[in-house]
């Protein structure tokens, strides 16, 4: 039985699949060079995400600019996992959050046509202080998928679901060490639905590794006893639900 919190990836003893989506401009030199290069964003947080699906719905099966190139960015299990070791919640205390060098928060998942589902999916926020060990270490290959994500975005708005299915990834659960396993079960108690996720193009569009980008959300509506309240110091209002006990943080 899936669980509500559980990291789905494509891996095998080695190595796991996250994907990003970035311009050409950033893309056609990394996949070039088999990892990341210039004008990639060395100075800025850049997210990676094991879950093909999620990241379909926030490019917009790579329509939305500055996202038009899908890339599977192969990493080693090793760095996947100090990674998620150096992570620090992103509900969690503001100044622990400046202070990690990598950051993680879990998102629902989605479905084909971009629906959320009772599950979540977890994006991690690798620092700058990491990155470069990211690009330079951890990369063991860089696949372009945008013609499969093409392909498959085709079949979906045809209503042939189930070829568009087959064509997926193949993703199941990573085995997670027990300690890491540990560190990471706070984001399952404090986990909430995405409002302005991180993806790896920022709000200008220049698909540079921005942190949380802003941009057009859809919102429920809001409970009767949630409150706006604003962040001192930054330009960002928090939606508090007591019923839930979430905050969703939009810009």
């Amino acid at each position: 039985m899936q669980q509500l919190h559980e990291i789905r990836a494509d891996f095998d003893a080695e190595t796991i699949v996250i994907y990003q989506a970035y311009a050409p401009a950033v893309a056609e030199p990394a996949l070039a060079a088999g990892r990341f290069v210039p004008p990639f964003s060395f100075g800025r947080m850049t997210w990676i995400k094991p879950s093909f699906r999620w990241l379909m719905h926030r490019s917009n099966w790579a329509r939305k600019p500055g996202q038009e190139r899908v890339l599977a960015v192969r990493i080693t299990r090793a760095g996947w996992e100090e990674a998620l070791g150096r992570a620090v919640l992103t509900t969690a205390d503001p100044e622990a959050l400046a202070r990690a060098e990598v950051h993680v928060q879990w998102d629902p998942e989605r479905s084909l046509r971009g629906a959320a589902l009772n599950q979540y999916s977890i994006q991690v926020g690798v620092g700058r202080t990491l990155i470069r060990t990211f690009a330079e270490e951890w990369i063991t290959g860089i696949t372009d998928l945008t013609p499969q994500v093409r392909k498959i975005a085709e079949l979906v708005h045809g209503g042939r679901t189930a070829q568009a299915q087959r064509l997926l990834p193949p993703e199941r659960p990573y085995p997670l060490p027990h300690p890491l396993a540990a560190r990471l079960a706070g984001a399952r108690q404090s986990a909430r639905p995405e409002l302005a996720s991180a993806d790896g193009a920022d709000d200008s569009g220049r698909g540079d590794g921005a942190v949380r980008p802003r941009g057009a959300l859809e919102l429920n509506p809001l409970p009767l006893s949630s409150t706006l309240r604003r962040s001192p110091g930054e330009n960002k209002t928090a939606i508090f639900s007591r019923e839930a006990g979430h905050s969703w943080w939009a810009r």
